[in-house]
């Protein structure tokens, strides 16, 4: 069995490449649907551009990894026809990354010490396009010996930019998201944080992902600015949801996908992506090019669908196909 924990190399990533993606799944749990399609755009959208694709685990928030889930993801991807290029990020190796981000912030006078309660945030804060607005009760209170959790000044403007599925997004952060947690009292670094530094650690140009994190761009965006950091293109792809219209995640116990029928799998999140017919095919080979065929010409934007009417997400098995 390879070694998942090194390098999966598809090509050379010494020559430069104008166009670098990367699916980054957090290893809470094993791969699941809505998982499947932001890695299927991901990946198609990085090979028709002759890019490069990087494979990051995201996995800061330790408390929430479960044990040997990182492994599945990878043993998943590769059954599905996946190939990433160079080595597996991790986040829970770049510690020191984060931390040297952060201090780069705090010498710019952008961060500061919150001891809020949950009773107090929820008594004080507002409904926001992603949560609660933080009303900023800390921001001008002396520094609080640790634990503390460290929140960022955001920008008192606008962030405007183009997104590649969804149109043009605009998010005015001091009203409707509000200074946001960098580090939490714990220690543990954010993922907005982690996020920002690792693709430009990565070269990332291009961020193929589910909708759930359009509003989580403009915080990206704001984080890129004040560190000086390049800002890649971002693609939003259609959220998958469940029956009862939620977001299909691990956190609604959404059904993992088994890896012994890929096809079944890989052929609903062509169709759920609604860029045209889905021909039936015999092995993972057509599947990629008719894939490939179909993202060419992706079609308009979606914000959120269900896979289909019949209720289930993906098939727990399927029959034995030749060629997978």
């Amino acid at each position: 069995m390879a070694d998942f924990s090194l390098e999966h190399r598809r090509c050379n990533l010494d020559s430069i490449s104008p166009y670098r993606g990367r699916f980054a799944p957090s290893p809470t749990g094993p791969l699941h649907f809505g998982s499947l399609v932001a890695a299927l755009g991901s990946y198609l959208d990085a090979r028709l551009n002759n890019g490069v694709w990087l494979l990051r685990m995201e996995d800061v928030d330790t408390p929430r990894v479960v044990a040997g889930a990182a492994d599945a993801i990878l043993r998943a991807l590769e059954a599905y026809g996946f190939e990433w290029d160079g080595a597996v990020m991790y986040q829970s190796r770049r510690g020191e990354a984060y931390q040297a981000a952060l201090e780069r912030l705090q010498a710019q006078g952008l961060v500061y010490a919150c001891r809020c309660s949950r009773r107090q945030l929820a008594e004080t804060a507002r409904r926001g396009i992603d949560g609660l607005v933080y009303a900023g009760l800390c921001r001008n209170r002396p520094p609080f010996p640790e634990p503390a959790a460290l929140r960022l000044i955001v920008p008192d403007r606008r962030i405007v930019f183009d997104d590649a599925w969804q149109g043009r997004v605009a998010c005015d952060l001091a009203t409707e998201s509000g200074d946001f947690v960098l580090r939490r009292a714990d220690g543990i670094y954010t993922y907005q944080l982690a996020v920002v530094v690792d693709d430009a650690e990565q070269g990332v140009t291009h961020v193929v992902r589910g909708a759930d994190l359009l509003t989580s761009t403009p915080r990206q965006i704001a984080l890129q600015e004040y560190l000086g950091l390049p800002t890649p293109r971002y693609l939003h792809l259609p959220v998958v949801l469940d029956a009862a219209g939620d977001k299909l995640s691990k956190q609604t116990l959404a059904a993992p996908l088994d890896p012994k029928w890929p096809l079944p799998a890989l052929l609903r999140a062509l169709r759920f992506l609604g860029l045209g017919p889905v021909r039936p095919v015999a092995n993972r080979a057509e599947f990629w090019a008719q894939a490939r065929e179909l993202w060419a010409g992706a079609g308009p934007p979606l914000r959120g669908r269900r896979p289909e009417a019949s209720g289930a997400i993906v098939p727990a098995a399927g029959p034995a196909l030749p060629g997978t």
